[in-house]
């Protein structure tokens, strides 16, 4: 004869394996959700790099900019030296 399961016992056999389940669930929702979040991480840090690259990138361009146009500075400042030079000339032989 074959024993007969106890109905309380299978009701509660029966209560922790939904609970087990609700947790497991439970346990590959938030799996899913860090998954998603570090997906996003990523994205943001290769962006950033990206950002970083660009910037990198402009700022070298402005820097040989700033060379560029520091030497026609001091280009200018010669000529006007120069010039102003001139000028002081043609002024001293003119009032002399």
């Amino acid at each position: 004869m074959a024993p007969t399961a106890d109905p309380s016992r299978l009701e509660a056999a029966t209560r922790r394996l939904s609970a087990a389940l609700s947790g497991l669930e439970t346990a590959i929702a938030r799996r899913i959700e860090n998954e998603r979040g570090q997906e996003r991480l990523q994205l943001q840090a290769q962006a950033a790099e990206e950002d970083r690259a660009r910037l990198a990138e402009e700022l070298d361009r402005s820097t040989d900019r700033i060379a560029l146009l520091e030497a026609a500075n001091r280009d200018v400042v010669r000529r006007l030296d120069q010039s102003m030079d001139a000028i002081r000339g043609v002024l001293a032989a003119y009032e002399s």
